[in-house]
C-alpha cells in the first residue's frame, strides 16, 4: 500500500514563508512525477508546480523540488499572498512493478492560510 504524507502548512502573514513536504511510502517501484496543487473553498483544484511547470501566479515565488532517496517533494513558497490561502495536496504518479499501471495517489492535504 502506497501513503503520502504531507507536513507543513499554517498560518503565515502576507510577505511570509512556508515549507511544504510529502512523502511517499510503501512499495513503490518508481515514482514517475510528483507535484502540487490546491484548492481554495469555491474554486476547483488547480495545478501549483509539476517537475517543469509552474501556474502563473506562483512563479517566481514558490519552488518545488524533490528528493529522490528519500521519495519526498517539497514546495518552498515565499512571498506568500492572502490568495494563496486554500487546501495544498501533494500528488504523485508511481508505478508498483515494472512496466504495471501508473497510479494517481494524492497526499492528505495541509491548509495554507495567509492573513495578517
Amino acid at each position: 500500500q502506497v501513503q503520502l504524507v504531507q507536513s507543513g502548512g499554517g498560518l503565515v502573514q502576507p510577505g511570509g514563508s512556508l515549507t511544504l513536504s510529502c512523502a511517499a511510502s510503501g512499495s513503490i517501484f518508481s515514482i514517475d512525477s510528483m507535484g502540487w496543487y490546491r484548492q481554495a473553498p469555491g474554486k476547483q483544484r488547480e495545478l501549483v508546480a509539476g517537475d517543469t511547470k509552474y501556474a502563473d501566479s506562483v512563479k517566481g515565488r514558490f519552488t518545488i523540488s524533490r528528493d529522490n532517496a528519500k521519495n519526498t517533494t517539497y514546495l518552498q513558497m515565499n512571498s506568500l499572498k492572502p490568495e494563496d490561502t486554500a487546501v495544498y495536496y501533494c500528488n504523485a504518479v508511481i508505478g508498483l512493478r515494472p512496466r504495471s499501471t501508473r497510479i494517481n495517489y494524492w497526499g492528505q492535504g495541509t491548509q495554507v492560510t495567509v492573513s495578517s
